[in-house]
């Protein structure tokens, strides 16, 4: 396993990020087990999750089965880098969501007690909060910090101007603000080129990119339909339908590199610059060693541009739109 720091901080972390969003609701909990066991013994270090995860088990579900397997000990803990997020509504009462400092309490209060841990290594704002204003949200994690029950803060779905807003109050008060975000980022969805990794760049953010399959289309999708392995239909078949020239185009060249399209979908994001380390959100033991194929994977530059040539991408906002 190959290791790098998250964003400007001295947090080591693996090049791969465990996410957890199917444990629960997809992935009974011992299979969540063996799969969050193996990959510490592949070693990966870095795991993400959130509040809300739990779908039809309930909101909070998936961490309760996390602190469950950090209870089992082994240093399970201790050699996890644990990431959890904030901002979704966990009930129906006005106070429990989004980013208040009274949610931001309570939500972290919560979480520690479901994941069975005494503090968080990365706290990730889930999506902005328009109404509540920064200085409000950096003296609640400041408090956190102090307390002992945070380490780092990060933001996800954020807009490039939205980091700087967040990094730009947090250096009049005189601490760190963001260190990650975490965004959709693949070769189908490139937009965070134009303002977002920018930004995280400038201001020393990891991106840490959610969905690096794009829900699949990446995975060899086409090639599945015609096995029969998977059957389009849906609302993936009509996103099949619009980009099919572009997706057979970019599975003929993963046939001619001799690797798995994923495999591919995943090498490509992990020699992008700027890029800490792609979420992979295993419903199974098997799709985790898929993700931990690609590390072998090291594209040469040729292979990149042909890429970008079937999935065209962004300059930095704003030469991809004018002078």
């Amino acid at each position: 396993m190959d290791y790098t720091h998250l964003g400007r901080t001295g947090l080591t972390v693996s090049r791969l990020c465990l996410g957890t969003m199917n444990f629960g609701p997809v992935t009974p909990e011992q299979d969540s087990f063996t799969i969050m066991d193996a990959a510490h013994d592949n070693g990966i270090n870095f795991f993400d999750t959130a509040n809300v995860y739990g779908r039809d088990k309930g909101k909070g579900a998936t961490e309760e089965i996390i602190g469950r397997w950090f209870a089992q000990g082994g240093e399970r803990r201790e050699k996890t880098v644990l990431a959890t997020k904030v901002y979704g509504d966990m009930t129906d009462r006005p106070n429990d969501a989004k980013l208040s400092a009274l949610n931001i309490r309570r939500a972290l209060d919560a979480s520690l007690k479901r994941l069975q841990t005494d503090y968080i290594d990365l706290y990730q704002f889930h999506h902005v909060d328009r109404a509540t204003p920064w200085d409000e949200i950096w003296q609640a994690m400041e408090v956190a910090v102090q307390q002992g029950k945070i380490l780092y803060a990060g933001s996800s779905n954020f807009a490039g101007w939205h980091i700087a807003q967040a990094q730009e109050v947090a250096a009049r008060r005189n601490y760190t603000g963001l260190v990650s975000e975490q965004s959709i980022y693949n070769l189908l969805k490139r937009e965070i080129e134009l303002e977002v990794i920018p930004a995280a760049q400038s201001y020393g953010l990891g991106i840490i990119p959610w969905s690096p399959l794009n829900g699949g289309l990446l995975g060899g999708i086409i090639r599945k339909d015609y096995e029969g392995v998977r059957r389009l239909e849906g609302r993936s078949k009509e996103a099949v339908d619009a980009l099919r020239p572009q997706i057979e185009a970019y599975e003929d060249f993963a046939a001619e590199l001799g690797h798995e399209p994923g495999d591919v979908a995943l090498a490509w994001l992990l020699a992008q610059p700027a890029v800490t380390a792609p979420i992979v959100g295993p419903r199974t033991l098997e799709q985790l060693e898929a993700g931990i194929r690609a590390l072998d994977l090291h594209l040469d530059d040729k292979a990149l541009a042909r890429l970008d040539e079937i999935f065209p991408g962004h300059k930095p906002a704003p030469e991809d739109y004018a002078w």
